[in-house]
């Protein structure tokens, strides 16, 4: 098994493309990198529809601006460069990126000031938190793109799908933190824009290496730039993957203390709880059955008990869905004709 694996390494070590195929490959990277009207059509495009998505808190709406996916051309135009060492095509898929980007910033501000709402939606807090769950995504994204431009069979509107789930959102995030004023929304969601786009470009770079596109002494020194620029990123990522995982224990002990240890939910059957973790103390919203109302007096109790349990404070919001048991009355039953049958 050993001589195995080591002789596929020596078969990729050996593996290359034509240079026809290299020549073809910058060629098409190079039109694709260019921020011709186009491209620009399908920025404003894409960023108006995400903007919109994400103060409505649209789902469907978020997905319809993936689709379009602007930004992965570029990418994948800038990583060859930077792997082959081609300045021309790495400094036009730099222009290209800083370009998109900096349109989409101008645009998701220009329309969340027009729109101006008091608060955001879950979409837009979702990608002000990024941790190493984001960095995974954003790799296998950029190794679907990079494979699909190397392999005709793929699809590349299905890669382009995957690179503007990445990007194009948290673009408009920012543009829409900033004109709040709200830094810590644009600082998290800046973070998870570089995260992605680092990401991406990293597994765009491997991939292109692996299919034989570019020798390994060559690519050496972009890859070891990508690298430490990531690696940088993981300490924040980090810090965000271990603070997700500590919330969701918190949920879950936040769940058992009130279900087994509270009279209260001794009578209330708990459909579901949200929590906002952004709020200072975290806001957890229950949705409950219940035969009798809930009280404040109550609500008081139990953010007491949650403090002293787990240590920490919560602000808890019920959400009641009151149950009552209709009967028919015994002057309601069914009148009886002369034969014993019941009237219609």
């Amino acid at each position: 098994m050993i001589n195995n694996i080591r002789n596929r390494f020596s078969e990729f070590k050996r593996k290359k493309v034509e240079p026809s195929q290299l020549k073809q490959l910058v060629y098409e990277l190079l039109e694709e990198s260019t921020p011709d009207a186009t491209y620009l059509v399908l920025i404003i495009g894409s960023c108006a529809i995400a903007t919109f998505g994400l103060l409505t808190n649209s789902t469907a709406v978020i997905i319809g601006a993936m689709i379009i996916a602007p930004l992965m051309l570029p990418i994948r135009g800038l990583a060859f460069g930077a792997l082959i060492g081609n300045i021309n095509l790495f400094r036009q898929g730099v222009i290209a990126v800083l370009l998109g980007t900096l349109l989409a910033l101008l645009i998701s501000y220009s329309i969340a000031a027009l729109v101006n709402l008091p608060s955001f939606g879950s979409e837009v807090l979702s990608r002000s938190k990024p941790n190493l769950l984001d960095l995974g995504i954003a790799v296998a994204a950029g190794g679907i793109s990079g494979y699909a431009k190397v392999n005709t069979k793929i699809s590349a509107s299905l890669a382009g799908t995957a690179i503007a789930v990445a990007l194009m959102p948290p673009i408009c995030v920012i543009g829409l933190g900033l004109a709040k004023s709200d830094w810590s929304l644009s600082l998290g969601a800046t973070l998870l824009y570089l995260t992605n786009l680092l990401g991406i470009s990293l597994a765009c770079m491997l991939t292109f290496l692996f299919t034989g596109y570019s020798p390994l002494h060559r690519a050496q020194k972009a890859l070891l730039w990508a690298l430490a620029l990531t690696g940088i990123l993981l300490i924040p990522l980090t810090v965000g993957f271990t603070q997700l995982i500590r919330q969701a224990q918190l949920e879950n002990n936040l769940q058992k203390a009130l279900l087994n240890r509270t009279i209260t939910f001794q009578r209330l059957e708990l459909l579901k709880t949200d929590t906002n973790w952004l709020n200072n103390p975290p806001q957890v919203r229950l949705s409950v059955r219940a035969q009798s109302p809930v009280t404040s007096k109550q609500v008081s109790l139990l953010e007491a008990f949650l403090e002293k349990e787990m240590g920490q404070a919560f602000t808890l919001i019920f959400e009641v869905s009151e149950v009552k048991e209709i009967r028919r009355e015994i002057s309601d039953s069914p009148k009886k004709n002369y034969n014993g049958q019941g009237k219609n």
